[in-house]
């Protein structure tokens, strides 16, 4: 069984210093906490507060071609959890066939903002995550988008160094 879920909470978590995205249920109060690099963060944060670029970046780019052969996102689905590690689906539609493909739980959740794509989590996903209450200190969207731009002006190159090739 799987549960509609919405994104309510991107922030970083003040114990790892790494970015969070905190999934609430659609019709509860249950919540998936699943920490995310800042790279992604920066991904889906830039979708939420409306920020365009002057050129595509990857999941806008993903969006582009997926239109221009004709590929639909049906849904994204947060699956499995395995030794703390989320594990995502993204639901596509090509020429009456549905298909699934696996990805990183950022990378699903960035593209169903762009392409406005419903976000589930299978109930079981839900039961083994550590709950949050979001009720504990209540932000208004203009404070949440204030301190999350804060963060990433401070970031520096030698913040990114796990990302290196």
């Amino acid at each position: 069984m799987v549960r509609p879920m919405v994104i309510s909470v991107l922030a970083v978590d003040s114990v790892t210093k790494t970015p969070i995205v905190i999934l609430k249920e659609v019709d509860g109060e249950r919540t998936l906490p699943i920490w995310i690099g800042f790279l992604e963060a920066n991904a889906i944060a830039s979708e939420l507060e409306g920020i365009r670029s002057s050129r595509p970046m990857t999941h806008d780019l993903l969006k582009n071609i997926m239109g221009l052969v004709d590929v639909k996102v049906s849904k994204v689905e947060i699956c499995d959890l395995k030794n703390n590690t989320y594990y995502a689906s993204i639901h596509i539609t090509h020429g009456g066939r549905e298909i699934s493909i696996d990805a990183r739980p950022s990378d699903a959740l960035a593209l169903s903002l762009r392409v406005n794509a419903p976000i589930f989590a299978a109930e079981e996903v839900i039961q083994k995550s550590k709950q949050i209450d979001l009720k504990v200190k209540p932000e208004d969207e203009s404070d949440r988008g204030r301190k999350w731009q804060e963060i990433l002006e401070r970031l520096n190159p030698e913040d990114f160094g796990k990302y290196r090739t």
